[in-house]
């Protein structure tokens, strides 16, 4: 069984340049890898394998070697996430974007993670130590490491473990522990056996505050100047976190509602929503964006595994409130 373990690090000014050069390596590798496929597809319609990419980024590093500041394995798992980001398109995703350097930004590393949770440290290929707060444990094989940083400047590090555990087999599914759930905007899940879930409205309940912070924002804004200045950089970061915060409270409400909901029955069924079609009504789509109903279903889908519980289903043209 997989799991990941997320946990926040402390790099030193120094280390936190080296992960902002490894950060401008992958996205260039990935925008390098983008581009090639395009161009290839569009004059001769040959889809390029990831085997080819990485040869042609290691004949690269001989000119550009400013990509040896990054770890061999961290540049290859970006051609990874590239080869399944092409992949997932003709399978009905959304096409690949550019990346940039103003969004969330992250590197994964399969092997070289050493940890030493009584010192708070863990070592990662050519960063070295860093420190860092244990605050779960684990025991298990280490697969796939993620460092990434938040558009609020905090740095954290992602663990993926294999437990070597099996994941439990299905209960059976009966009457008497089977519950429906009714998706809503009020209130945000409403069971079949009566109980109801309210919906706390993180986005309006800061409303206020966010608009008197994006409005200072835009004041500060220099319209015709591609440098901004210190003030505007500041505010910035204040409205950044201010999102962070709605966002945490919403994910921090939804993993106790869903675990919550899979411990208690057997058997959960759910709507099949089209929450992309819905979200173009401009009238609902900032309460559907608060509620999150994409999020609550992914919740339950990996918890409903953990915990050996049957998730169904139903039609979107089904009458699922009766």
């Amino acid at each position: 069984m997989l799991k990941a373990y997320k946990y926040r690090i402390y790099p030193t000014e120094e280390q936190k340049e080296h992960i902002t050069k490894i950060f401008g390596c992958v996205r260039f590798v990935y925008n390098l890898g983008l581009e090639t496929k395009i161009q290839a597809y569009t004059a001769a319609r040959v889809n390029i394998d990831c085997f080819t990419l990485n040869k042609q980024v290691t004949d690269l590093k001989k000119d550009a070697i400013w990509l040896t500041e990054a770890p061999a394995q961290a540049l290859q798992a970006s051609i990874a996430n590239l080869d399944n980001a092409y992949t997932a398109f003709f399978k009905g995703s959304g096409f690949p974007r550019f990346k940039n350097r103003y969004s969330k930004q992250a590197f994964s590393v399969p092997q070289g993670i050493m940890l030493k949770p009584e010192e708070g440290k863990v070592f990662i290929p050519k960063l070295r130590w860093i420190d860092c707060i244990f605050d779960r444990q684990f025991v298990g094989l280490i697969k796939t490491t993620t460092v990434s940083r938040t558009v609020t400047n905090k740095y954290f590090v992602s663990i993926l473990v294999d437990n070597q555990k099996d994941l439990p087999a299905k209960a059976i599914i009966k009457e008497e522990t089977t519950v429906g759930i009714d998706f809503g905007i009020k209130d945000l899940a409403i069971l079949s056996d009566g109980v109801k879930f309210g919906n706390p409205k993180f986005l309006k309940q800061s409303e206020k505050r966010l608009r008197v912070e994006q409005r200072s924002l835009s004041k500060k804004h220099k319209a015709r100047s591609k440098e901004q200045s210190k003030s505007y950089l500041k505010q910035k970061l204040v409205v950044a976190k201010l999102h962070e915060k709605i966002k945490n409270q919403r994910i921090d409400y939804l993993h106790k509602l869903t675990t919550s909901i899979t411990k208690k029955y057997d058997t959960i069924i759910i709507e099949d929503l089209n929450v992309g079609g819905m979200m173009k009504n401009h009238c609902l789509a900032k309460a559907i964006a608060d509620v999150s109903w994409s999020e609550m279903r992914r919740q339950l889908e990996y918890k409903s595994d953990w915990y050996g519980k049957n998730l169904l289903t139903i039609g979107r043209f089904d009458p699922s409130s009766k």
